[in-house]
C-alpha cells in the first residue's frame, strides 16, 4: 500500500520516548508536565454527582451553558473581557484540540503563521496538516524575549496568524504589557488573527500580572484564546479545556469543532460548572506554584547546574553548558539513566533543533518528590 505522510517528519514524541526512560529505569520522572498530586475530593465529588444525575449523554456541541456562563464570569472579573456565552465561548477536548482546531478552521494552503520558539510540540505540526506554512522565530536564552522589529520584518500578505504563548512552556517566561503593545502595532490595520495560548494563565509568581490578550479589545477582536482546565485543577487527563474569540473567528471554530469532536466530556462540564462559582480555588493556584518553584530552585542551590528565571508555568530550565559539550537529548537520557531523573532536552521545542544546553523540568509535584530529584541533580559531577 502507497501510503502518503502528512508528517513525514514526525516520530514518536521526546515526552513518551523520556517518560517510557524514565518507567524503565525507575527514575524520578520530572520530563511529562503533568501534576503530581491529587485532583481534590470536592472535584471528583462532582463528576460523580454529575453522573449520577445522568448527564452522561452528548453535551451540546459549543458546551452547557452553565459552564460558558461562569467562563464569561471569569473573565469579566479577571481581565474586563466581555465574552457572549453563546456565540464566543466553546469548551474544547483540551487545549491542544483547541489549538488543532482553530489552526485548521482559519489556515489555508500558502498561509503563514509565525511561531515564537521554544514553542510546544502540537503548534507546529498543526500548521502542517492545515497546509499552512510555519515561520519559526527563534528566542534566545537566558531571558528568550522577542525581537519585535525581527517579527514585523517577517510579516507580508501570505502573513495570516501569529501564535504566542504566555506563560510560555518550555521557558516559563511571561509576556508583558510592553510585548502586547507591540503585537497591538504590528497587527493594526491587518487581518492577521492572534492564537493565544494561555493554558498556564494562573500560574504566575512574584505579583506578576497576566497579560492576555483579552484585557485588550482591539486586540481580542482579532484573537481566539485557549485556556485549560486541566492546568488549572490538577487534571490533564480530563482533557477539558475552551476557547474565547470574536463572534466571527467563532463561527467558523465551531463549524470544524462539530467535525472534530462534536463535543467536550459532558459530566465533567458540569463538575467544572460548580466548581467555577468559587473563584478562590483558581485564585489561589499562583502562591501554590510559587512556593513549589521557590522549594525546587533553593534545593538546586549548590548544585553545578545554572538555574534561568522562571516567571510562570510550571517548568524550571536548567543549564548544563558548564558541564560538557554533550548535546541536550543524550544528555537527558545520560542524568535518566545514571542518576534516576528525567527531564526534556529543550531543542526538541526548537524546529531547528537548536541546542544551548537547557533541560526542562517540571517541579508540579510533591515536595518529597523534588527534595530526592533535587539532592540527585546536586550530587551529579561529570
Amino acid at each position: 500500500m502507497n501510503i502518503r505522510s502528512k508528517l513525514p517528519q514526525a516520530g514518536t514524541t521526546i515526552f513518551t520516548i523520556m517518560s517510557g526512560l524514565a518507567a524503565e529505569t525507575g527514575a524520578i520522572n520530572l520530563s511529562q508536565g503533568f501534576p503530581g498530586f491529587p485532583v481534590s475530593a470536592e472535584l471528583i465529588g462532582l463528576v460523580h454527582e454529575a453522573m449520577q444525575q445522568g448527564h452522561n449523554q452528548y453535551a451540546p456541541m459549543p458546551g452547557i451553558r452553565p459552564l460558558r456562563e461562569r467562563i464569561a464570569e471569569k473573565m469579566e472579573k479577571l481581565y474586563g473581557a466581555a465574552y457572549d456565552p453563546d456565540t464566543e465561548i466553546t469548551i474544547t477536548a483540551g487545549g491542544t484540540q483547541a489549538l488543532f482546531t482553530a489552526i485548521n478552521a482559519l489556515i489555508h494552503p500558502g498561509d503563514e503563521v509565525i511561531v515564537l520558539e521554544p514553542a510546544y510540540d502540537s503548534y507546529i505540526p498543526s500548521i502542517l496538516m492545515a497546509g499552512g506554512t510555519p515561520v519559526p522565530v527563534a528566542l534566545h536564552p537566558p531571558d528568550f524575549r522577542p525581537d519585535w522589529d525581527h517579527i514585523r520584518s517577517l510579516v507580508n500578505p501570505r502573513t495570516r496568524m501569529i501564535m504566542i504563548n504566555t506563560p510560555q512552556n518550555p521557558t516559563g517566561t511571561v509576556l508583558t504589557a510592553s510585548d502586547i503593545t507591540e503585537i497591538r502595532r504590528i497587527t493594526e490595520g491587518t487581518d492577521i488573527i492572534i492564537l493565544s495560548d494561555e493554558v498556564y494563565e494562573h500560574i504566575l509568581f512574584d505579583g506578576i500580572r497576566h497579560e492576555s490578550v483579552a484585557r485588550h479589545p482591539d486586540l481580542a477582536a482579532r484573537s481566539l484564546i485557549v485556556f485549560s482546565f486541566g492546568k488549572t485543577y490538577h487534571a490533564t487527563a480530563w482533557k477539558t479545556g475552551y476557547i474565547l474569540g470574536p463572534a466571527e473567528l467563532m463561527k467558523e471554530f465551531r463549524k470544524v469543532h462539530q467535525f472534530n469532536v462534536f463535543s467536550a466530556n459532558t459530566p465533567l462540564q458540569y463538575a467544572f460548572a460548580e466548581i467555577m462559582k468559587k473563584p478562590e480555588n483558581y485564585l489561589s493556584i499562583p502562591a501554590f506554584y510559587q512556593e513549589k518553584r521557590d522549594l525546587f530552585r533553593k534545593l538546586l542551590e549548590g548544585s553545578r547546574f545554572e538555574l534561568l528565571p522562571c516567571q510562570g508555568s510550571y517548568f524550571q530550565l536548567l543549564s548544563y553548558a558548564g558541564l560538557t559539550d554533550q548535546n541536550d537529548r543524550d544528555f537527558a537520557v545520560r542524568l535518566t539513566r545514571e542518576i534516576g531523573v528525567a527531564s526534556i532536552p529543550v531543542s526538541v521545542f526548537y524546529s531547528t533543533l537548536s541546542d544551548f544546553k537547557l533541560l526542562r523540568f517540571c517541579f508540579a509535584k510533591e515536595d518529597a518528590m523534588l527534595q530526592e530529584a533535587a539532592g540527585r541533580l546536586r550530587s551529579f559531577d561529570c
